[in-house]
């Protein structure tokens, strides 16, 4: 139970960001707007989340700008991906 229990990552115990990584892991990239509107957040609290996943070099971001209008893009990282999928492993093993 031990061994299970290690791989559980902190960084995922929040409900935003474990939708965050899922989201980023299936697809290249994310905006922020659909981010938002998928996880039916409030602008602050997206961006928190986002920088704490950020922090820990789970996602990467790109700014750019879209008819003079800036546009943040967010994708998992390897790094990040590889961290979500061990987590999702350890939750699929404890309900077994």
């Amino acid at each position: 139970m031990k061994e299970i229990l290690k791989d559980l990552n902190k960084a995922f115990e929040n409900k935003v960001r474990l939708g965050i990584m899922s989201a980023l892991v299936v697809n290249d990239y994310l905006d922020f707007n659909t981010l938002k509107e998928l996880l039916d957040v409030t602008d602050g609290n997206l961006a928190s989340h986002l920088k704490s996943l950020e922090k820990s070099k789970y996602i990467s971001f790109k700014k750019e700008f879209l008819d003079r209008k800036p546009n943040t893009k967010y994708a998992a990282t390897d790094e990040g991906k590889d961290a979500f999928v061990k987590h999702i492993k350890a939750i699929e093993q404890l309900l077994k």
